[in-house]
């Protein structure tokens, strides 16, 4: 195997369509993962934990520097978010001793999306001048500064709902994933966009699951 870490080192070609081994090896662990998370699986963060350090990689290879930084927050949530399903507080837990799904208050969600925006902007001008700021280490300026940003901060605030077990994850993450499948197909990655258009389906297969679950047992508004 030649350099897993080089996005430039082609695994095979498909349609004439070059694959990294960075890309597959990144895609495939990464689609596991989100499958697993779908169907509440406590495998799902050790797997992910594996994706997002090969992602990392990449993001910073093709200049979209909000997803790079990103990842290393995954990994973080990774560990937390296995922690926090085998450990749930007591009147926290399902049939299986594992944290349960319960949904937010109506009130802490729109507090969420209010923190989405505000962050949005902020980090979108940080990405828009990386470039000037540390020429050294960002040689290229960033694509799409706003929009990935958008993503990125969505998709921390859907992690954290998805550690609490919160039924809500699953919308923000079809949002995240719809506008994530266009930025990867325009930058030429195509086969993470097609992963990206998979993680659509799965969205609406966490949201049906989660919620079959979670009105199997009587839920707690937190």
């Amino acid at each position: 195997m030649n350099n897993l870490f080089d996005i430039n080192s082609i695994f095979f070609t498909v349609l004439g369509y070059p694959m990294s081994y960075l890309e597959f090896f990144g895609t495939v662990t990464g689609a596991v993962a989100t499958w697993l998370s779908a169907r509440a699986h406590i495998v799902s963060w050790p797997v992910g934990m594996v994706s997002v350090v090969l992602f990392t990689f990449l993001f910073y290879q093709i200049q979209l520097y909000p997803d790079m930084f990103l990842q290393v927050f995954f990994f973080v949530t990774n560990a937390l978010g296995w922690w926090q399903w085998t450990h749930p507080k007591t009147g926290e837990e399902d049939r299986r001793n594992e944290l349960k799904i319960t949904p937010l208050s109506t009130q802490n969600f729109w507090v969420l999306m209010g923190v989405g925006a505000v962050s949005t902007a902020l980090f979108g001008a940080i990405a828009e001048n990386l470039h000037e700021w540390f020429p050294v280490m960002f040689s290229q300026p960033s694509a799409y500064p706003y929009l990935d940003s958008f993503t990125s901060v969505m998709s921390i605030i859907a992690t954290f709902l998805l550690i609490r077990k919160k039924l809500e994850c699953w919308y923000v993450w079809l949002l995240v994933d719809l506008i994530s499948t266009y930025m990867y197909f325009t930058k030429g990655v195509k086969v993470l966009g097609i992963e990206y258009g998979f993680y659509c389906l799965i969205a609406f297969v966490g949201a049906w699951h989660w919620t079959r679950e979670y009105r199997s047992y009587t839920p707690t508004t937190a």
